[in-house]
């Protein structure tokens, strides 16, 4: 039996396997969970493959030594080029071998084990690669390098961000500010980068005055690609410059901009060839180091130049800076036995170190056997069972031996006596669908859009409305009652019936092909009928937990093509392969869980690494949406990258076919979109996040979300997609989920809920700090409107943030201002009578009485007014700077540039306001 079962054949209907070299091939273990192919056909695996403490790590963060990483998960650079997070660990002392390296005259000392995996370029025109161990590699060969993917082939550099890149590098701090400094010729390419700004003149220079602090600060890290981009634009039209020949080079005389620069450049997917160091003299009575980096040409486009000198000298360019890979110069052993350190990297068994090279991870997998003992784990089947079923496959003849012990197996009819069954079944509710009693079935297909040829594609079928047709059927063909009851086909009542009566019917197979089940659809209205949709139960070969409707036939393409569809019903299914989706899959009357992802997992690759996108095509209803929400909680569990594909009419792809046709059904999947990107955009947009609180409210409900689910390695992915999408800075999302995460932590401990605070009345808290400068002011209008005088005349209702303050001050204002009051002994008392609201009369008459905490002298007069206006002044700054961040440069420049001239108008009046508490009033 093992001689006529090839293992690769049986094997491959589970597991999409990949030649790996030596007769030998490879997929997903099928019986773990894990991302990448771990699992051969040969049996033996086991491999270590390890690096020194001292070994540098390209990580999210910038380079890090690997020592430092052990026993925690980092987010590194994948074989991909792709951001993953991945857990490293120790693998205890082992001796070393000294790898020389070298690129563009750069010397580098690499330290590893004898077994450790490197990626060497092969092939004729060195596009290829192979796998070789240390104690294998040889002076010559080129090292696999790997960048991290561009982020910025689909964005333009943010105008906010040049500005503030171009300051950073040719700009000063001025005041509370700082200013940018632009010289001949770069005025002409630069000045539009600051709409709305103040300049004037220095020598042939121009300065560009009122612009933010930050400006002379770098951009937090985890700022929007299109910002990032912008900052290093607009640094580079400072520092920069591009050599005759194309070289792309970034100048600084402080080395920390410089890493810095190769830190968000990883980000970007941006490479860059390291940091070099000259010393330079006539800048100082002391020689002094000049740091410059060099830019991959490659990874760069014509938007990232805004000086028509680079762009025309890198558009021109003669040659790309050298190699961007290393290449092996030497190996030798050592004498160092150090403890090692690796990650486990499921994607790809890969990582990134630093400058980029490639180089392999630990893995391994256990699991060994033949093609007998892989049925047996794979199927649950006992070892008779299997043998049984292989030899009705294979057509071999079993005999049994005289005293030949009949090993324990599951109580009922063997597994294959219910396989055959459902074939059975389903070859006789096929021929059952041509017979005239099936016209409705027929009708409902036609209006549907399946023919004749797509039923049979898909093997559906007419159950009659005989209650007894199928089961007499079965009995005809040697079938027992216990074999169909077992097999789900038929029910006992009074007697054994059809479970499946006057409904169509698509039979449910698993990814080999056999018929293990069906589902089924009301299409009479007849009231003996109740339910609309009914699934075979669970039995021993169908388990809807496991079972994707339409995997038979989706399987290659989905290995194929590294995607698989989910849609909601089985004509949802249909539709989309006859529409050229032939990736579509649907789950059978059960969410998608668990157990589904497992079995997509097995398909799901790409060539050599294994990879791929799940699309789930949801409604565009509130029930849609949950669905997506539920799919959100698990998304942790795919190897794939997840979407969801939401036709904007609310039709599903059965009807987008109907009344649109075969391409609207490809478009509806290609224009898909992330699925968190989906979930979260549904909850931010319940909330106006040009309002503070809208703001607030949305972080709280979108952290709630995000921290609840399993994969916290994704957290601080979506702790900065929430960001952007509100608005707020990044360290405010992060500890929002923080603090969501520790209340879901509580709960879940069964601790004493938090003692809900008491509801907030419309009389303000005395004791609240966040209202003392409000309080004050008011309480100087009140008691002392002539001291104050005309200084509040640019005060508003806005500028008080509670509202029994704002009604007090509207009664101010409608009562004639503060200078009204100016020798009115009963001024406080009109405006308390003036009140409607008895909390706003007490509010005046507490005002009235309070006492001043200082002489009402000028300036302290000046003080509270002023510092009223400045506070408001940083609110509306916050509110634009939110806005900003929401907003897309590229399709809404007016409105960016529109903003963005308001935001430097604003930071100039606060600057101001400032400058005027500075003075003599302490």
């Amino acid at each position: 039996m093992r001689e006529k079962a090839r293992i690769d054949d049986v094997v491959s209907q589970y597991v999409t396997l990949k030649n790996a070299g030596g007769g030998s091939q490879k997929g997903l273990c099928p019986f773990h969970d894990e991302k990448s192919p771990s699992f051969n056909v040969n049996p033996t695996r086991g491999f270590y493959h390890c690096l020194a403490g001292e070994t540098q790590v390209l990580t999210w963060d910038g380079p890090r030594p690997i020592s430092e990483l052990a026993g925690g998960t980092h987010r590194i650079l994948n074989a991909r080029g792709d951001w993953v997070e991945a857990p490293f660990k120790s693998y205890g002392v082992q001796r070393l071998q000294r790898i020389v390296v070298t690129r563009n005259r750069q010397r580098k000392e690499l330290y590893a084990t004898d077994g450790h995996r490197w990626f060497v370029r092969s092939g004729t025109d060195q596009k290829k690669r192979r796998e070789v161990l240390t104690a294998d590699l040889k002076p010559g060969d080129r090292l696999v390098s790997k960048f991290p993917r561009s982020r910025i082939q689909r964005t333009t550099p943010s105008p906010f961000g040049i500005a503030h890149g171009f300051t950073y590098g040719d700009g000063t701090r001025s005041g509370t500010g700082s200013m940018a400094l632009i010289c001949p010729p770069k005025d002409r390419a630069m000045l539009k980068w600051f709409p709305n700004s103040h300049t004037s003149s220095s020598g042939d220079n121009l300065l560009v005055h009122h612009l933010p602090r930050f400006f002379k600060e770098l951009p937090p890290p985890d700022e929007s690609v299109s910002y990032l981009y912008g900052w290093l634009a607009g640094y580079f039209a400072a520092d920069g410059c591009v050599a005759a020949d194309g070289t792309v080079i970034l100048n600084a005389a402080d080395r920390e901009d410089l890493e810095f620069v190769r830190l968000i450049c990883s980000r970007l997917g941006i490479a860059t060839y390291g940091i070099t160091s000259q010393s330079r003299v006539g800048f100082g009575p002391e020689p002094s180091d000049l740091h410059r980096v060099h830019f991959v040409n490659d990874d760069l486009t014509d938007a990232f130049f805004l000086l028509d000198s680079h762009r025309e000298r890198f558009q021109a360019a003669t040659k790309k800076y050298a190699r961007t890979g290393w290449v092996v110069r030497s190996v030798e052993a050592t004498d160092r036995e150090e403890e090692v350190f690796c990650a486990e990297v499921e994607d790809g068994h890969a990582f990134t170190l630093e400058d980029n090279i490639l180089t392999g991870n630990c893995f391994g997998c256990n699991e060994s056997g033949d093609v007998i003992s892989f049925l047996m784990k794979i199927d649950g089947l006992t070892f008779g069972e299997t043998v049984e079923r292989l030899a009705d496959k294979y057509g071999v003849q079993l005999r049994r031996e005289e005293g030949d012990v009949r090993e324990e197996r599951p109580k009922g009819p063997p597994r294959q006596r219910l396989i055959e069954a459902n074939k059975v079944a389903q070859e006789f509710y096929a021929e059952q669908l041509a017979t005239p009693d099936a016209q409705v079935a027929r009708q409902f297909l036609v209006e549907r859009g399946f023919d004749q040829e797509a039923a049979a594609t898909f093997g559906l079928g007419f159950a009659p409305r005989e209650g007894e047709a199928l089961f007499k059927h079965l009995r005809g063909r040697g079938f027992t009652q216990e074999e169909t009851v077992e097999a789900g086909l038929v029910a006992i009542g009074r007697s054994a019936y059809d479970r499946f009566r006057g409904r169509l019917l698509w039979p449910i197979r698993d990814a080999p092909g056999d018929t293990i089940g069906f589902g089924a659809r009301r299409i009479f209205d007849d009231d003996k009928i109740e339910a609309k949709y009914l699934n075979t139960p669970e039995t021993r070969i169908y388990k809807k937990s496991q079972v994707l409707y339409g995997l038979d036939l989706a399987r290659r393409d989905i290995a194929k093509s590294s995607q698989a569809v989910i849609v909601e019903g089985y004509t949802d299914v249909m539709a989309c392969h006859l529409a050229g989706v032939g990736t579509a899959v649907a789950t059978c009357g059960t969410a998608f869980g668990d157990e589904h992802s497992k079995v997509l997992r097995r398909f799901l690759h790409d060539h050599e690494e294994f990879r791929g996108e799940v699309i789930f095509t949801f409604d565009g209803d509130a029930a849609g949406q949950k669905a997506a929400i539920r799919a959100f909680g698990g998304d942790q569990n795919f190897v794939s990258q997840t979407y969801v594909a939401v036709e904007p009419d609310g039709l599903d792809p059965c009807d987008v076919r109907v009344k649109k046709g075969d391409a609207a059904v490809r478009e509806l999947v290609a224009r898909r979109v992330p699925l968190y990107r989906f979930v979260l955009s549904n909850i931010v947009g319940k909330y106006d996040l040009d309002r503070a609180d809208g703001r607030v409210d949305a972080l709280r409900e979108s952290a709630r979300l995000v921290s609840s689910i399993r994969d916290k390695s994704k957290v601080d992915a979506f702790a900065r997609e929430i960001a952007g999408m509100i608005g707020v800075d990044i360290d405010e999302a992060r500890a929002e989920v923080r603090r969501a995460a520790s209340r879901q932590s509580r709960d879940a401990r069964g601790a004493a809920p938090e003692v809900a605070a008491p509801p907030r009345t419309n009389v303000p808290d005395l004791r609240d700090p966040r209202f003392e400068t409000e309080r004050e002011t008011l309480k100087l209008v009140i008691q002392h409107p002539m001291a104050i005088g005309r200084t509040t005349t640019d005060l508003g209702p806005n500028d008080f943030t509670h509202p029994t303050y704002r009604a007090v001050w509207e009664l101010v204002e409608a009562a004639g201002g503060s200078v009204a009051g100016a020798g009115d002994t009963s001024w406080g008392t009109k405006l308390r009578d003036s009140a409607q609201d008895p909390a706003v009369a007490s509010a005046i008459g507490a005002l009235g009485v309070e006492p001043l905490k200082k002489e009402p002298d000028a300036s302290y007069v000046a003080q509270h007014v002023v510092r009223l206006m400045e506070l408001t002044a940083a609110r509306r700054i916050a509110a634009i700077k939110s806005k900003l961040q929401r907003t897309n440069p590229v399709e809404n420049p007016e409105e960016f540039n529109k903003m963005f001239g308001e935001l430097a108008a604003l930071e100039a009046h606060r600057r101001a306001l400032r400058d005027r508490l500075a003075g003599p009033a302490q």
